[in-house]
């Protein structure tokens, strides 16, 4: 009897990746409504307490500040403790947020507002934290990809937040809270229920596992990370099919077979003495054995996932062998300035935007449909971005990124005040040249960031991105206030071109 050897994508860890990036699209669906509260009415509720419309840019600045201070905290917490705690805490702190936001109003107190802002400010950086979490336990080919899946999932929840603007100020005035708060009732509730699905459902966590398959595994317990400590629960791994026993090493300290595996027949070892030297497997479809007994078939999954683990554990640990991306100093350097240029722009040209269309008479409504697109192409074209940038490179798609913010700006700025239509596209190019920055960098800070302290830089990479986009909502509401929203639009799409040359610098270097 032949049977086809198992592929690598049916190994355990294929598996505990499905169903992270399954949890993670759940909670991003549900935090997605939350993320569109403060970008809807946040500038309209501190516009009409403070009567001003040069401080309406404030609360995204505020909301923006907080999210730098958060990406610092969940960082360190998902360091030390992996991702799911992290990602809980966020969206935890963010909930609490909204309900200050709720009681602000209600008080009529605009220093409670800026400070719930500040604090609510954490679901937004959580929201986007998910992301690496998405790419832990991806195959470096398709990193990209792994986060997009992630990124697309919040648009479901991006989308029918601001058109739940109408139905929950209603819902607030009917509770005697002011009608532009309304919206922050669902952002409390869809931060809350974010939490809840991390908590419970976000197991094995990626990060540690991810440690567990690069790491030399010479303590006894399967996902000990680098300091030694281990998981919370060892039941986390074993539920999904990872043994918790030592498993014995080659020379070279990379995983070799496990228990059941060593016990297969003499077949079945020559294959996994292959794998676990180095050699890469055969395609699923090209290779074949005979089996003396069911151990062989367990001995030849041991070894395609041993090999898979040769692989990941040289591309994340830096093995001169198998290196294939810009040192880590660059990719980070270039890689973060990408986002950090493009959540400037986006930010700024976003947060005003409201306030253009309120001072041309069109309503809340008309606001938020036009938010909800905008959130809409932010996420929604993550899938095909993903598959360009792992199909095309990193370099190309963070060029297109300036070239096509640039544009949004120049449609926007000559955009008639009455014209929605205009206004919808450049927001739609600015949510597409967002998205085109935020996969790139994400992929190449991914690649670059060493697995041993992948999660802090990731944090402190996400801070930068946090003030840049605190920059851009300062920025905006004094720029509209001294010389008009169209030189704000311009503006940012001429700063979006310094992405270009970050690219070619980038490119130089991983080609050198």
């Amino acid at each position: 009897m032949t049977i086809s050897a198992p592929r690598i994508d049916e190994s355990p860890y294929a598996r505990a990746q499905r169903r992270t990036l399954t949890v993670l699209v759940t909670a991003q669906a549900l935090s997605g409504a939350g993320l569109a509260a403060g970008v809807t009415v946040g500038a309209l509720l501190a516009q009409d307490m403070l009567g001003s419309t040069s401080l309406a840019g404030l609360p995204s600045a505020l909301g923006t500040a907080g999210s730098a201070l958060a990406a610092v905290a969940v960082g360190r917490i998902s360091q030390a403790h992996g991702r799911r705690p992290g990602l809980v805490t966020g969206y935890l702190i963010g909930a609490l947020g909204s309900a200050g936001v709720i009681a602000a109003a209600v008080a009529g107190n605009p220093t409670l507002l800026f400070l719930a802002i500040f604090v609510y400010g954490a679901g937004t950086s959580t929201n986007l934290q998910a992301r690496y979490a998405g790419a832990d336990l991806a195959d470096p080919a398709h990193r990209a990809r792994a986060v997009s899946t992630v990124l697309v999932a919040t648009t479901l929840g991006g989308v029918i937040g601001p058109n739940l603007t109408a139905p929950t100020s209603d819902l607030a005035h009917a509770l005697g809270i002011p009608h532009l708060a309304g919206p922050f009732l669902l952002a409390g509730t869809a931060y809350a229920l974010a939490a809840l699905v991390l908590a419970l459902w976000l197991r094995p966590d990626p990060l540690l596992l991810a440690r567990t398959i690069a790491t030399e595994p010479n303590a006894p317990t399967y996902g000990a990370n680098e300091s030694g400590a281990a998981p919370s629960s060892a039941d986390e791994f074993s539920a999904v099919g990872f043994s918790t026993a030592p498993s014995s090493t080659t020379e070279s300290g990379v995983v070799s077979l496990s228990a059941a595996a060593t016990s297969a027949t003499p077949s079945g070892a020559k294959e996994s003495s292959a794998a676990a030297s180095g050699a890469a497997p055969s395609h699923a479809t090209e290779s074949s054995t005979e089996p003396s007994d069911t151990g062989s078939s367990t001995a030849l999954l041991s070894a395609t996932t041993s090999a898979a683990t040769v692989s990941e554990r040289h591309r994340d640990m830096g093995h001169p062998r198998h290196r294939t991306v810009e040192k880590p100093s660059a990719g980070v350097l270039v890689g973060a300035l990408i986002m950090v240029v493009t959540q400037l722009v986006m930010v700024a040209i976003m947060t005003m935007t409201p306030v253009q269309m309120h001072d041309h008479g069109h309503s809340a409504a008309a606001a938020g449909m036009v938010i909800a697109i905008h959130i809409g192409a932010m996420y929604l074209p993550a899938p095909v971005t993903g598959w360009l940038v792992d199909r095309y490179g990193r370099y190309p798609i963070a060029a297109a990124s300036g070239l096509t913010l640039l544009a949004a700006g120049i449609v926007a700025a000559r955009a008639p005040g009455d014209s929605v239509a205009l206004l919808t596209v450049a927001l739609t190019l600015l949510g597409i040249g967002w998205n085109f920055g935020l996969v790139t960098g994400t992929a190449i800070i991914t690649d670059a960031a060493p697995l041993a302290t992948r999660a802090k830089t990731q944090g402190l990479v996400d801070v930068s991105i946090a003030v840049a986009g605190a920059a851009g909502g300062t920025l905006s509401g004094l720029v509209v206030a001294a010389a008009g929203y169209p030189l704000l639009a311009l503006g940012g799409g001429i700063v979006a071109l310094a992405v270009v040359p970050a690219v070619i610098v980038g490119a130089r270097r991983s080609a050198g």
